[in-house]
């Protein structure tokens, strides 16, 4: 059998330390790809779908945080920032626009090692998810696609579930049209707030959304919100 190698990308404009980088990684058993600036790192990380990324923030071209957004535009992918940076303002700034780990050069290389198969390891858990979701009286099972209400399956077409899905994923969150456009329909749809209102419409009136019980709010100008009935139910 034939084992998968975990790709990493390694974003950094200094060639000892990609050199050094690669070595380490591929002696562990990870094929690796490099990009020497943020620009050659954006596209690379979009074109080769790598498993984790490793970036440097002081870039030729970019400030490496810049790279961040990009990359968490279409990809929730694990991102390790690793910089001789390491002041509170740039860990904080870093994790915030979405890195999932930050390291100070010079660095342990089993320490890397660890930290990288600690972030694929969460990744991986994250993808398969589990095989139910729940909210109140929903339920989806995510292998076979289908939509239980109090038990009793109800018929949905494939955007209806994916947006079901969303809601429920982000249950409790305030959501932005825009997020759940982009994360539903895709980014050219981002602006089709009318598309998502008769959508959020029907959706509501397939699972009996009522006063009574009400899974998903109007946020008012914003977006909406899938109560999380289970917490509500709780307190």
């Amino acid at each position: 059998m034939v084992t998968k190698k975990n790709t990493i990308l390694i974003i950094d404009d200094e060639p000892q330390i990609r050199k050094f980088l690669r070595i380490t990684l591929e002696a562990d058993g990870f094929k690796t790809e490099e990009a020497e600036n943020g620009a050659q790192g954006i596209r690379m990380a979009s074109s080769i779908k790598p498993d984790l990324v490793l970036l440097d923030l002081g870039l030729p071209d970019m400030d490496g945080t810049e790279v961040i957004p990009h990359i968490r535009d279409w990809s929730q992918l694990p991102i390790i920032v690793v910089s001789v940076r390491d002041q509170d303002k740039d860990v904080v700034q870093a994790l915030d626009l979405g890195a999932d780990d930050f390291m100070s050069k010079p660095f342990s290389a089993d320490v890397l090692i660890a930290r990288i198969n600690s972030a694929l390891r969460k990744a991986a858990k994250e993808e398969a998810g589990t095989p139910e979701i729940q909210n109140g009286g929903i339920k989806i099972d995510l292998v076979k696609h289908e939509v239980l209400l109090e038990g009793e399956k109800i018929a949905l077409s494939p955007k209806e579930y994916e947006l079901l899905r969303y809601f429920i994923v982000n249950k409790g969150k305030m959501l932005t049209h825009r997020q759940i456009l982009k994360e539903v329909w895709g980014p050219a749809h981002v602006d089709d707030t009318q598309y998502l209102r008769v959508y959020v419409g029907q959706l509501r009136e397939k699972i009996k959304d009522v006063e009574s019980q009400r899974y998903i709010t109007t946020e008012a100008g914003i977006g909406y919100r899938m109560e999380n009935l289970v917490e509500a139910a709780a307190a």
